[in-house]
């Protein structure tokens, strides 16, 4: 009766519980510590339904103490790990046990490190390299001007690309910030991705590459951050610009009103397609991940951070859009960015 008693008490807890009696026999425990643990608990000793060492210690320990351990238990969900901090209290006679989901804490904790790992290498590589030009001009370079010059351009171009790299850090700082917060201003998205092109056209002269507006729309305003999105299709149309040049042509455009089964609902679309080498196939899931690149050497060679794809998928997400990245080896890619029209008051 008492573990029937029991067990209609741990039910009623959002927590995985279970209760472990006097003879270290497991006598209750609910659904969610079944989803853990497996089906079938009640009866089992402890050591063959939890098997971790950590927990059988906390647990040992709980056993001739009045204060509670706390201990961390692995598991798996599908295919992803899971973390549990686990709650271990004796109440006598016997040992009560709840499990504290932190897989989220976990995740996040591990994807600062990689954060801090990333931004700490891409930082060191232009300061290992201006301090070494540093030296070198305050020694044997000091009375050779050519060598001076020469080096003092690097120097340049090392100092461009971390001011670069700080400057995408803040902004995406920023768009992280405000993601939760919908833009409500009017954007006129055609007037938009005219003036973006306009800005971008010493870098279009001096790369060789043509770049043309298809307007396919009827002059539809949508809810949007026009600062943003002027980001987001600058750093579109520069990386078709970057990487598509053996194409000789990117092309955007802008499509009108229709539903989109991705925004499940009315929205327009902007295309940005080059004619260039095209990504393969396994690099597309990832390609708006911190500091991921397709190729490092010449990502950095032609002034990328890493960065500038992150930064666009959090703004689309902020104007509750989608992002689709398509890309074939010797076809080209085509970036789409979908952008709801409901929202305006």
């Amino acid at each position: 009766m008492r573990a029937e008693s029991l067990t209609s008490l741990i039910d009623a807890l959002p927590l995985p519980t279970i209760v472990i009696g006097p003879d270290d026999r497991v006598i209750a425990s609910n659904e969610p510590a079944a989803a853990i643990l497996g089906p079938d608990l009640v009866g089992r000793h402890y050591i063959t339904a939890l098997r971790q060492p950590t927990l059988l210690e906390a647990i040992a320990k709980a056993r001739g103490q009045s204060e509670p351990e706390i201990a961390r238990f692995s598991g798996r969900d599908g295919d992803k790990d899971t973390v549990y901090r686990v709650y271990v209290a004796r109440a006598d006679p016997d040992i009560v046990i709840t499990f504290e989901d932190q897989t989220d804490a976990a995740n996040i904790g591990q994807m600062r490190r990689e954060f801090v790992a990333n931004v700490s290498h891409e930082l060191r590589t232009p300061l290992t390299a201006l301090l070494g030009f540093i030296e070198t001009l305050g020694g044997a370079a000091r009375d050779d001007p050519e060598a001076r010059d020469r080096f003092l351009g690097i120097m340049e171009g090392e100092a461009s690309r971390m001011t670069r790299l700080v400057d995408d850090l803040l902004s995406l700082s920023r768009v992280e910030e405000d993601e939760r917060v919908r833009p409500r201003d009017h954007v006129d998205l055609a007037a938009l991705l005219a003036s973006v092109i306009k800005g971008l056209e010493p870098q279009v002269q001096s790369s060789g590459i043509t770049v043309t507006l298809e307007n396919n729309g009827s002059g539809e305003l949508i809810p949007g951050d026009a600062g943003q999105l002027v980001q987001v299709f600058t750093n579109l149309i520069e990386n078709g610009i970057k990487y598509g040049a053996a194409g000789g042509e990117v092309t955007v455009v802008l499509f009108g009103t229709e539903h989109h089964p991705r925004l499940r609902g009315d929205g327009v679309r902007v295309c940005v397609c080059d004619r260039g080498e095209g990504i393969a196939e396994h690099h597309i899931a990832r390609l708006t991940e911190r500091f991921y690149r397709v190729d490092n050497h010449r990502s950095r060679q032609v002034g990328g951070t890493g960065l500038g794809l992150a930064i666009v998928k959090h703004i689309v997400s902020r104007h509750r859009g989608r992002l689709a990245i398509e890309s074939e080896l010797g076809e080209g890619t085509k970036v789409s960015v979908f952008l709801p029209i409901d929202g305006l008051s």
